[in-house]
């Protein structure tokens, strides 16, 4: 018996969000539509350099688990803050979100890992991320029970960056495997699959990794290719079951030979497009853990990322339980 549907590794991040013009992202050399990695001092510059803001807890993984929990699922957490304040706010809020999480805080060190998130007019997120404690998350931070006691481990691409949390994967995926649960990654961006293209393409096709989340630009550089087909082809062969997203044209959903397309929830705002992956993952993993067909895993994740894009945070403000009984998904 499973105590959790899914379990959710990743950088435990506070997120900073604020509007801003791309003549900003030009003046400041921000990279349009990337996760940036930045240092201590280079946060604080931008930090100086921001407009009004809102804190929200996110980090990738963080999103999905708020996400899985929000739909009524069973969900755990696993990642480092330290104990200082956006430690305290990060903790409080995956908590009040339902989410089972008990990482040991760092004590001393690096402060908790914050994201300066400039959303564009057009929706576009630009993030410039400071790790922070998030780069001693190790083997030590594995709660063997809980990999042990989770359906579907999932982490995000992103942990590729800091050295030691690759080990704390492995570990991972040795434990679920020899408890007869799935693991899952996301490629979290296109500039991290540029990093890694070989150390994730390995994790695919060495059984690793059972199912994977991209997004089109991410399955395109994945394979180095402009053509898409050819990507979800590739894709296809080289994991059990792979959902790859294509914003407003919804998501192709691909297990060997099998192709399903789900289209996008209608909405009314695209306000910010900041976790909408992330809660796509989310979605499409509760489906997945209660046995639903994969068209049904898809409409839960399209549904999920279509609420989360008309709000500014990266987690719903809105239950997706709720969501989902008015969508007819339940």
């Amino acid at each position: 018996m499973a105590t959790y549907d899914v379990l959710t590794i990743g950088n435990a991040i506070v997120d900073i969000i604020s509007r801003c013009d791309d003549d900003f992202l030009v003046d400041n050399a921000i990279t349009k539509g990337a996760m940036n990695l930045i240092d201590a001092d280079r946060a604080e510059l931008l930090y100086s350099r921001m407009g009004p803001a809102v804190e929200a807890s996110g980090g990738s993984a963080g999103n999905t688990a708020a996400g899985v929990a929000s739909f009524g699922g069973r969900a755990a957490y696993f990642g480092k803050v330290a104990k200082d304040q956006l430690g305290e706010i990060f903790e409080h809020d995956i908590h009040a979100q339902g989410v089972y999480f008990e990482t040991a805080p760092l004590q001393g060190g690096a402060p908790t890992a914050r994201s300066m998130i400039f959303v564009t007019p057009d929706s576009e997120r630009s993030m410039n991320t400071y790790l922070g404690a998030c780069v001693e998350f190790g083997p030590e931070d594995v709660e063997e029970r809980v990999v042990a006691e989770a359906k579907v481990t999932y982490f995000e691409g992103y942990l590729w960056d800091p050295p030691r949390a690759k080990e704390a994967i492995l570990d991972c995926a040795r434990i679920a495997h020899a408890n007869g649960r799935e693991m899952s990654m996301t490629l979290s961006d296109s500039f991290c699959v540029g990093r890694y293209r070989d150390e994730f393409l390995d994790l695919m096709r060495s059984g690793t990794v059972d199912i994977v989340f991209a997004n089109r630009d991410e399955a395109l550089s994945l394979y180095e290719t402009q053509d898409f087909d050819l990507a979800l082809t590739k894709i296809a062969a080289d994991c059990k079951l792979a959902a790859v997203t294509m914003s407003e044209e919804g998501a192709m959903i691909v297990r060997g030979d099998e192709r399903i397309h789900v289209p996008a929830t209608t909405i009314n705002q695209l306000v910010d497009t900041t976790g909408a992956g992330d809660l796509f993952a989310a979605g499409f993993l509760h489906g997945y853990t209660q046995g639903r067909s994969l068209e049904d895993c898809g409409r839960f994740g399209c549904l999920a990322a279509g609420i989360v894009i008309q709000q500014i945070g990266p987690r719903p403000m809105t239950s997706l339980a709720e969501a989902a009984k008015k969508a007819g998904l339940v």
